[in-house]
């Protein structure tokens, strides 16, 4: 074992959550394959599209993308056997079966088979000695009308987290141990103690291992990310980091904006695509129908408003009873050309939130 990356994962598995924690399935509403397939192709995937890769899957990723779909074969793949097991032993428990194990390097094209309708690399990228051939790896293995989920630092964003990381390695810091005995000695007015006061990934040793000790990490200007999805072959889709707004040519110009005065609304989360479809031309034609991940949650049993956290850029609407109440009409799929009036302006709002598809059946 050569890689610092590999040795670094295996020594510290990331991120340490307890083998009992779980999802609600209307958590992962923003993971469902036919809801992002319906969003940015119009249509339900076929089904050569029918598969989702997990590209860096750590500890955890697997088990909410197998809550999300139960019904699609998952591939997992980690450089990291040691986190491949515990991801392993994590469906497991919580009966999650339709995942494939396999240890191997997203670059390399031999650890990889066939191709996918959903491939999902957060915070993954950042890491590689070379993200764009890690980026066009991927791409490759996109069927058309593919979709991939990526998150990278961003440049700003990251500004603490790596003059600390730089700090540590000058000092001969290399352990979350002698981490925290320079935590303890850190006073409260200084930057240090700022930063321990504000980040949760200090709570545990993976977590400090991933944010302060990692042996590689790039982060990245909006245009310098910009080039590398260009020059993969791909073009964004849509951003889902907090705050986003929905058209893409005014989120990259909101962006660019923050870039000028070193400002950031965090780590880019964003999807990409090569080959989808443009939208509907005849709305007459199309069926709506609810994300399979709210199913359970639009029931006449729940009584209590339903808030679902925030996963494409923007708040949910809230869902009590009479929300639910018209979701669920949306169990089945539902013409466009009956949906009249208000009820088509409810129609828009739950679109947007990726509460109901809209595709050509």
């Amino acid at each position: 074992m050569s890689d610092p990356v590999q040795i670094h994962y295996q020594r510290y598995p990331y991120p340490s959550y307890p083998l009992i924690a779980s999802v609600k399935r209307c958590d992962t509403f923003a993971l469902n394959l036919h809801a992002l397939w319906a969003r940015f192709n119009r249509t339900l995937p076929p089904p050569e599209a029918e598969k989702i890769l997990i590209a860096g899957c750590g500890t955890f990723a697997p088990y909410p993308w197998a809550v999300a779909n139960p019904d699609v074969p998952i591939t997992a793949m980690d450089l990291s056997a040691r986190s491949l097991r515990r991801a392993h032993w994590h469906c497991l428990l919580h009966g999650k079966l339709n995942v494939d194990y396999r240890c191997g390097d997203l670059s390399d094209q031999g650890a990889i088979e066939g191709h996918f309708g959903l491939i999902d690399s957060f915070g993954v990228l950042h890491h590689l000695e070379d993200p764009l051939a890690g980026l066009k790896a991927l791409e490759r293995r996109l069927v058309p009308g593919g979709i991939l989920r990526i998150m990278l630092y961003s440049r700003y964003a990251r500004r603490e987290e790596e003059s600390i990381r730089r700090a540590f390695r000058l000092l001969g810091i290399d352990s979350p141990r002698s981490a925290r005995r320079l935590f303890n000695k850190a006073s409260a007015g200084s930057r240090l103690g700022g930063y321990l006061a504000a980040a949760d990934e200090t709570a545990t040793d993976a977590g400090i291992a991933d944010a302060l000790l990692h042996p590689r990490a790039r982060t990245y200007r909006i245009d310098d990310l910009l080039e590398m999805i260009d020059q993969a072959g791909l073009r964004p889709l849509l951003f889902a980091h907090p705050g986003a707004l929905e058209d893409v040519a005014e989120e990259i110009g909101r962006l660019r904006a923050l870039d000028k005065v070193h400002a950031s609304p965090g780590n880019f989360v964003l999807y990409l695509g090569r080959n989808t479809e443009a939208p509907l031309e005849k709305k007459s034609d199309c069926s709506i129908k609810l994300n399979p991940c709210l199913t359970s949650s639009v029931s006449l049993f729940k009584l209590a408003t339903l808030r679902i956290p925030a996963r494409i850029g923007h708040d949910n609407p809230p869902l009590g009873f009479h929300e639910r109440r018209f979701l669920r009409a949306f169990t089945s799929p539902v013409s466009n050309s009956s949906i009249t009036g208000d009820e088509a302006e409810m129609v828009a709002v739950y679109k947007r939130a990726l509460f109901l598809l809209e595709y050509s059946p």
